[in-house]
């Protein structure tokens, strides 16, 4: 009989993990909870939050070697899937597969935050690059813009396709 070691475990409280201010259009935050890299994970993943201002959107994208997880904490929004619009509200769970055209809006009044999980990760690095350190409780910032680089930080980490042009009211 092989010997196997188990596995680890870890716990996060409420203001653990890194958290960072996002650029138009979402506005926001993001929390990146827990990934492959930081405990001895035998699967490839990423883990989150991420809180969309009221009134703000996720650019239309696609992940070409990732799949996706979405499940609503608190809120109300859209899951636009390849086209089609989906109401969110607090607990609903969505699956994007590989390649499929997505973005979430926030046309209310209050934020919208769901958890993510995507899978292999890479997300959290995505968020990390582009956004501002956070700490719990600060006030937002004013809206600041994406990198100019945005193209290739979206190539080089989990993004197969974005619509630069995206306009949230189409």
């Amino acid at each position: 009989m092989v010997a196997r070691s188990a596995g680890e475990i870890r716990v996060l409280g409420p203001q653990d993990g890194e958290s960072f201010w996002q650029p138009v259009p979402a506005n926001g935050f993001v929390r990146n909870l827990l990934r492959d890299r930081a405990v001895a994970s035998a699967n490839r993943f990423a883990i989150g939050t991420q809180t969309v201002a009221p009134h703000s959107f996720i650019r239309e994208h696609t992940h070409d070697r990732n799949e996706e997880i979405i499940f609503v904490v608190r809120g109300r929004g859209i899951a636009r899937m390849d086209g089609v619009d989906h109401p969110l509200e607090e607990g609903s769970c969505v699956f994007v597969g590989r390649d499929r055209k997505h973005h979430f809006l926030n046309p209310h009044d209050e934020p919208l935050t769901f958890l993510w999980l995507i899978m292999p990760g890479g997300l959290d690095d995505f968020f990390a690059e582009i956004g501002r350190p956070r700490s719990p409780g600060e006030p937002a910032p004013e809206p600041f813009p994406r990198p100019a680089n945005i193209a290739e930080i979206e190539a080089r980490t989990v993004f197969g396709w974005t619509d630069a042009s995206f306009d949230q009211h189409k």
